[in-house]
């Protein structure tokens, strides 16, 4: 029996190709939890996802730079994300975004129009129209998510009274200033790379706060300095301090 060898590895990039991921998980959140949990190697540039049924289960991480897709690589490899761990290797083609970067970007409009050319007359205006459609869907490096704007004519609920934080090392920590669209699950996953992680607990009607409790304050404090300040979203860097209980 000839054996086959098996396919050389891809060359290192900034971009990484994941599969084997839950196919349950909605596309939106899935993409904010992928940048939650890669862009504490590096910047992050862009996250792919598609909804079609070829592309399920799949995405793809674009890195500023080839050491911080290395590192994560290394360090994500097998990682339970959504109950399935994750399967990773460097993408097989440059993404626009490291495109765009690097100078060799062609934007896909152009060249698909230079296919349609001969076919311009009388052309298929069903394929035509899925374009744009395809475009939407592959851009971006986060979706923006919109603030939920409160009518006037709607009395909002008060809000619950938390305690605050303190720097006295303490099991529980207390997160503040996190973003809108965050998750429990979210969460999870961040902490639970730390030893110690116990659990995760939101507090009700309050988006922007939220408890995680280890088994001790030097596990606690270890997670504390490892993700003071990291950002959750582009935009909004996370305060993390003792809890006061």
């Amino acid at each position: 029996m000839i054996r086959q060898n098996p396919p050389p590895p891809l060359p290192a990039n900034q971009t990484l190709y994941i599969n084997n991921l839950n196919e349950k998980v909605k596309i939106e959140e899935l993409k904010k939890s992928l940048y939650a949990i890669f862009s504490q190697f590096g910047e992050v540039l862009e996250i792919v996802a598609a909804k079609n049924l070829k592309a399920r289960g799949q995405a793809f991480v674009v890195f500023k730079d080839i050491n911080s897709a290395t590192n994560a690589l290394r360090s994500m490899q097998g990682f339970p994300f959504y109950e399935k761990p994750m399967r990773i290797n460097y993408a097989k083609k440059k993404s626009d975004a490291v495109a765009k970067l690097d100078g060799s970007y062609i934007a896909k409009e152009k060249k698909m129009k230079e296919k349609r050319k001969p076919n311009e007359q009388g052309g298929d205006t069903k394929r035509h129209g899925m374009m744009p459609a395809m475009m939407n869907m592959m851009s971006g490096m986060m979706p923006a998510v919109p603030g939920i704007q409160p009518s006037g004519s709607i009395p909002m609920p008060p809000m619950p009274k938390v305690a605050g934080g303190s720097e006295v090392p303490h099991k529980i920590l207390f997160l503040t200033n996190l973003p809108q669209e965050t998750t429990e699950k979210m969460l999870t996953m961040l902490f639970e790379q730390f030893p110690g992680f116990k659990e995760t607990r939101p507090v009700p009607g309050r988006h922007d706060i939220a408890f995680v409790e280890f088994d001790n304050d030097q596990h606690a404090s270890q997670a504390k300095q490892a993700l003071q300040n990291f950002k959750l979203t582009p935009n909004d860097a996370m305060r993390i301090s003792f809890s006061n209980k």
